[in-house]
């Protein structure tokens, strides 16, 4: 059984390290020798959450998915649930993926630039910077995905949002809280206002079908009949290509990045909370609290005023997930930051502090990892009841120690 990703989506994989473009060792942040302590000015427990993400998305889900196939009534399908993005509306966890990336860069945000101000960056120096990583993150992207995905690409997605976000880095918190909360209520009310199908409106035209309609006022957020889903048909449409565009697969809409920054606004707030004078233990509490009461407003709003989302990222699901990423957050730094058992996260730090490395690795290596290995060690090699497993395993164990072989060697890929 050939490799492929737990999901069916593409687009939830990777992100970016903040830090200096170059590939190598940054000077500031430095990577210490093996066995020393953290990095001056970075956060252990950021990197350990980065690399746990990318430890999850190199393994593929560990074949869960391709064995609930196999045995769909055992425990396989119970666990795969976990790793295959659902249909529509709520989430898994690999529904969370994507929103954990993008506040793990607005996390970043304040950390890279306080190094750019304090080593004696202008803000128009860091502007250009700001520019030039949103482009090459963007370019980057764009070359990864085929013609009608290339703005779904999370890098592109990260891209399209990230200059928004750094001009609001270093405002006042009742600032950057009015953009968040304002960026959610317009796309709310974009959705809101947009009209709903009339009587005899062609569905499969637009790749649905009449049973995905969502009832009542949520009809507004309905999969491929909706104002991003229609944007998209426009925008694709104009573009040259083989055949006209109807529908991404999974239903995802390049203007999801409008919503998303608003998770990355979250974790720029979060950075400068961490990157404050509080207390560890206070830090933590912040984390804790504010993510309970986004879990509960987006939990909340996805009753009332529109559904929990994550291929259109509807406002409801930006909260949710933010809540959750923020949750996430709190563990690694509870674990890592505060309580000091650091030692363990070393192998979760190599995926994580190359995670661009990695991403592309993630992507472009599987097919060729998985057939080389039945080269070298024969065609049953990864066969058997238990075959898709070993085949991610493999993969991932070749990705780390590519991983832990540049990390060594001082060598990292940084935009």
């Amino acid at each position: 059984m050939p490799y492929r990703a737990a999901g069916n989506e593409l687009t939830s994989m990777g992100a970016p390290s903040l830090a200096v473009p170059s590939v190598g060792a940054p000077t500031e942040g430095r990577r210490p020798s093996p066995g020393t302590t953290a990095d001056r000015g970075r956060l252990r427990s950021l990197d350990a959450f980065r690399g746990f993400i990318m430890f999850t998305l190199a393994a593929g889900g560990f074949g869960t998915v391709q064995m609930a196939h196999s045995f769909p009534d055992s425990g396989w399908a119970v666990a795969a649930r976990q790793f295959s993005h659902t249909p529509w509306e709520w989430g898994v966890f690999w529904d969370l993926i994507m929103p954990s990336f993008l506040l793990m860069v607005g996390v970043a945000m304040p950390f890279s630039y306080a190094k750019r101000s304090g080593a004696g960056d202008s803000f128009q120096r860091q502007f250009g910077h700001a520019l030039l990583r949103a482009a090459t993150l963007g370019l980057i992207g764009i070359a990864m995905m085929n013609q009608n995905a290339r703005f779904l690409n999370v890098l592109t997605q990260i891209a399209l949002g990230y200059v928004f976000v750094f001009l609001l880095l270093g405002r006042s918190l009742r600032t950057q809280l009015a953009w968040g909360v304002g960026v959610l209520i317009a796309w709310w009310a974009l959705f809101a206002i947009h009209p709903l199908p009339g009587p005899g409106y062609n569905f499969a035209a637009a790749g649905a079908k009449a049973s995905d309609v969502l009832p009542g006022f949520f009809g507004h957020w309905t999969r491929n009949v909706n104002l991003a889903a229609d944007f998209d048909r426009w925008l694709l449409n104009l573009l040259p290509a083989d055949k006209a565009f109807v529908a991404h697969v999974g239903s995802t809409t390049t203007l999801n990045f409008i919503p998303s920054s608003a998770n990355m606004l979250l974790g720029v707030i979060a950075g400068q909370v961490l990157l404050g004078p509080r207390g560890p233990g206070e830090k933590l509490r912040w984390l804790v609290v504010v993510g309970v009461a986004c879990l509960a407003l987006g939990t909340l709003a996805g009753f009332t005023v529109c559904p929990v989302v994550k291929r259109i990222w509807t406002p409801s699901f930006a909260l949710w997930s933010g809540g959750l990423s923020l949750w996430m957050l709190a563990g690694f730094y509870a674990v890592v930051d505060v309580a000091g058992w650091n030692r363990w996260v070393r192998p979760l730090e190599i995926l994580g502090t190359n995670s661009i490395a990695v991403y592309l690795m993630t992507l472009t290596w599987p097919a060729w990892i998985v057939k080389t290995s039945k080269s070298l060690f024969g065609a049953t090699a990864l066969g058997g009841a238990y075959g898709p497993v070993w085949e991610h395993l493999v993969v991932l164990g070749v990705i780390w120690a590519v991983a832990w072989w540049l990390w060594h060697r001082r060598i990292f890929l940084r935009v």
